[in-house]
């Protein structure tokens, strides 16, 4: 695994996350000597599906204007919807795919890229119910395990966590593509 050292990767979630969607890939690049920051639309704590409770480092809008090594969004239908309704995490995810920076979207997590106009000749898997979506916002929807196309990595349910954290590291090793 590539080394993230001095790499600031946020993830963008809030309540009704994916668990394990956010917290495997956030020991994996934690492991590899990343500094994690939770964004939230709310300061305070976020509550997983199933009780994980998270600290939030910042708030969404209060991380506008920062610049990230990589950006990491789990799923969870809740969490995914809710966080695309949020004006500043769109900006955030807009913001960053448009200088090419590495993100990594799991299962409903991928559903704010339409929203910030970033998947128009892009690749990417997701849970398939996502799949209309992700082809009317301009991509290609693929039914793999894990899938990346210059930095943006795409996985599609907590089966994929494995394969979708070691090509989180690797492309956040890379950075901008």
């Amino acid at each position: 695994m590539a080394e993230l050292e001095n790499k600031t990767i946020a993830i963008i979630a809030t309540n009704d996350f994916e668990d394990s969607e956010l917290t495997s890939p956030l020991e994996a690049v934690q492991k590899a000597g990343a500094t994690v920051k939770v964004l939230a639309p709310k300061a305070g704590t976020i509550t997983g599906k199933n009780g994980t409770e998270i600290n939030v480092d910042a708030t969404t809008k209060d991380s506008e204007g920062e610049t990230f090594d990589g950006i990491i969004l789990p799923g969870g239908t809740n969490n995914a919807d809710l966080i695309r309704l949020d004006e500043a995490a769109v900006s955030i995810v807009r913001k960053h795919m448009g200088e090419d920076r590495p993100l990594g979207a799991i299962c409903h997590g991928g559903w704010i890229l339409a929203d910030a106009e970033a998947l128009k000749g892009r690749t990417l898997t997701s849970f398939p119910s996502l799949q209309t979506d992700l082809r009317n916002a301009g991509a290609t929807w693929v039914d793999e395990e894990v899938h990346c196309d210059q930095g943006l990595v795409s996985s599609r349910t907590p089966d994929d966590l494995p394969a979708f954290n070691a090509k989180l590291v690797e492309e956040f090793g890379e950075g901008q593509h």
